[in-house]
């Protein structure tokens, strides 16, 4: 029980030294009889790491770098989407390149047209930008057919997805945003070891200033549902109001908070302030999280007609994903909660990772640099 516990923390914190904020790409495509219009924006930081943009090397892109290889970035870029209806492929070409301005930075804006042998009934996209170089890298997608839209998430996972132009299915698009929410809460590090800082101390109580273990299983479940309960209400708040646009932040402000959640709750572990009261600060930052999550479902730019359907799918998706960590977590925590081993290597030790991490995060995100790889 112990090793398994130690090896899920690792995992997590493993995974937390590279994470940063997750590339992802806009695809818009159109369709209209057979034919296919639209545009790509492709982050410029992951075009530079793919094909090197920086000719001189400063670590700054200027217009003539990037127009300098307008060729090699439209020869990655269709190289790595692929286009068919019914079997025969429908070739893109790039017909204009423009540059753009993102929450997290420029993007070169790819202007993309296709023609297929018959009248498109179903898409098929085979999508592998930068699968190769960042497992965490999403291509969003939203495919317009007169006044019908859908949407779709690319991930290494699914690179390959038949897009249904007529008569898609509400149901099914429903579902792949319960499956996106899993995915993203599964690599969203930082939310990962924001829920695992609040989730460590819940087996154990802090008394005669140390931490003990709780005397029964129902006692550590109850604080594990008032925690998880707080971070789900808050966070379904938010992302709701974020996504209906009610509410903005900018994306900097938003990534920083995060990191200094995670910081603040692992530091309470190690000396602790408000024991008592995770709950309530699981919802206060649970608050913050919600941005977060928003990011993915705005970046789309779903319509209005597709919003709720989105929006309902992805947060079951969170929440299935967040209750699967739960699940593991607690038997293992709550078995190992009495020994030397979990109260000073799994919680102190992890708390103490945790918080480095974080702390990296928050300078990184803070001031637009990059420490960890």
């Amino acid at each position: 029980m112990m090793r398994a516990l130690l090896f899920l923390v690792a995992m997590c914190l493993a995974g937390g030294a590279s994470a940063h904020k997750p590339s992802d790409s806009y695809l818009v495509l159109n369709v209209a009889g057979k034919n296919v219009s639209g545009q790509w924006d492709i982050a410029l930081r992951d075009l530079d790491v793919a094909i090197g943009l920086d000719q001189d090397g400063n670590g700054e892109l200027t217009w003539d770098e990037v127009r300098a290889r307008h060729g090699a970035i439209a020869a990655y870029a269709l190289a790595r989407l692929k286009l068919a209806s019914a079997g025969v492929a429908c070739p893109l070409r790039v017909t204009e390149h423009l540059l753009d301005e993102h929450s997290d930075g420029a993007y070169a804006v790819l202007r993309l047209q296709a023609s297929c042998a018959d009248d498109i009934v179903a898409l098929d996209a085979d999508y592998r930008l930068l699968f190769d170089i960042d497992p965490q890298h999403k291509g969003l997608l939203r495919l317009t057919n007169r006044t019908q839209t859908s949407t779709a998430i690319f991930t290494p996972d699914s690179p390959l997805q038949k897009l249904q132009v007529q008569d898609a299915s509400r149901w099914r698009q429903f579902f792949d945003y319960v499956k996106h929410g899993v995915w993203h809460i599964w690599i969203g590090f930082d939310h990962i070891l924001f829920l695992l800082a609040l989730l460590l101390p819940a087996v154990l109580v802090w008394r005669a200033a140390g931490w003990q273990g709780r005397d029964t299983f129902r006692a550590s479940f109850i604080e594990v549902l008032k925690v998880v309960t707080a971070f789900t209400l808050a966070h379904s708040i938010t992302l709701t109001l974020a996504t209906l646009g009610v509410v903005s932040l900018p994306s900097r402000v938003v990534e920083s908070a995060i990191a200094a959640s995670v910081l603040l709750a692992a530091l309470n572990n190690i000396r602790p302030v408000f024991e008592r009261s995770r709950a309530l600060v699981a919802f206060v930052f649970g608050l913050i999280h919600g941005f977060g999550f928003a990011s993915v479902l705005l970046d789309l730019g779903l319509p209005k007609t597709a919003l709720l359907l989105s929006l309902v799918g992805f947060n079951v998706g969170v929440e299935v994903g967040q209750l699967a960590i739960v699940a593991v977590f607690l038997p293992l925590a709550f078995a190992a909660r009495r020994t030397f081993a979990y109260r000073r290597v799994v919680l102190v030790g992890g708390s103490t990772l945790i918080a480095l991490i974080a702390l990296v995060w928050l300078f990184e995100r803070l001031f637009d640099f990059k420490v960890m790889s």
